[in-house]
């Protein structure tokens, strides 16, 4: 098993799709194949159980074969992530275990979601418990919009010291605090971007990646978003933020998400399957 540094997360990390049936059940030779095509269009690694993958949906036995099956196929070639968030610590430290047992490099883990506003003592104590049970590198996630906290940058220097942390996916959309965040810590941790709209932009301020929903349908071109940031702004790259921004606005607007993001993935050929209730 490959343990996350700073160093390995980095490019477009995507959130793979959790492909199920219409009964529910999960299509594992599906799942591989999406696995295995997200490598091959240049994914830097795969995130197991995140939000596309449903995660709500997921129970620890099926996160835990999911990853195993993304790191068989994986094969090496890329990091393997795993979602870890919940509501307990008791259940963050379950599906952490569960991560580590099936081969995961590293956690993606949200603070305490949905129904608590957590002090940042609790917010401390949640990471810290975390890393004292699973000797797992950590990816902290902030998700305003899901978990109903929204991290400051005090916040989140606090958790990297209290946890060991080599990567936040950051999807606050205020652009001051992804500013501030890649000027303070860019430098510590690998800082990447949510929302396809601030790929491009905080790309070129020094952030090493994203976990994005949407870049994956643009194929074999997904490629280009990393080299195309770092460069001078120039009419491809502008052409390429518009795209992006299209997509994301599409895939939000369709729907109940991530079901528009897997209609769009089997209209291009991709084995996505259907939502698992009750998206």
């Amino acid at each position: 098993m490959t343990r996350l540094t700073r160093e390995t997360v980095f490019g477009a990390i995507p959130a793979v799709v959790t492909p199920f049936t219409d009964a529910g059940e999960i299509r594992e030779d599906a799942f591989c194949e999406v696995v295995e095509r997200q490598i091959a269009i240049g994914a830097g690694g795969i995130c197991v159980a995140g939000d596309n993958g449903e995660s709500w949906a997921l129970d620890a036995a099926e996160r835990g074969r999911l990853t195993r099956l993304a790191v068989d196929q994986a094969r090496g070639r890329v990091p393997v992530i795993m979602g870890a968030s919940a509501p307990t610590a008791r259940a963050t430290i379950a599906y952490g275990r569960v991560a580590a047992e099936a081969g995961a490099a590293g956690l993606l883990v949200m603070p305490q979601p949905y129904v608590l506003k957590a002090s940042r003592d609790e917010l401390l104590q949640r990471f810290a418990a975390l890393a004292a049970a699973v000797d797992l590198p950590i990816v902290a996630y902030n998700t305003p919009r899901r978990s109903g906290i929204d991290l400051s940058v005090d916040d989140i220097v606090a958790i990297c010291d209290a946890a060991p942390v080599v990567a936040i996916k950051e999807s606050s959309r205020d652009f001051f605090h992804h500013t501030h965040l890649l000027d303070r810590l860019g430098a510590r941790i690998s800082v990447l971007t949510g929302p396809s709209h601030y790929i491009l932009p905080c790309i070129a301020l020094g952030a090493r990646g994203f976990i994005a929903t949407g870049p994956e349908l643009l194929g074999a071109e997904c490629a280009r978003i990393m080299p195309l940031g770092a460069a001078a702004p120039s009419p491809e790259s502008r052409a390429m933020h518009q795209r992006l921004t299209a997509l994301y606005q599409m895939l939000m607007g369709t729907g109940t998400w991530p079901a528009a993001l897997k209609a769009a993935l089997n209209l291009l050929g991709w084995p996505a399957g259907v939502p698992r209730e009750p998206v």
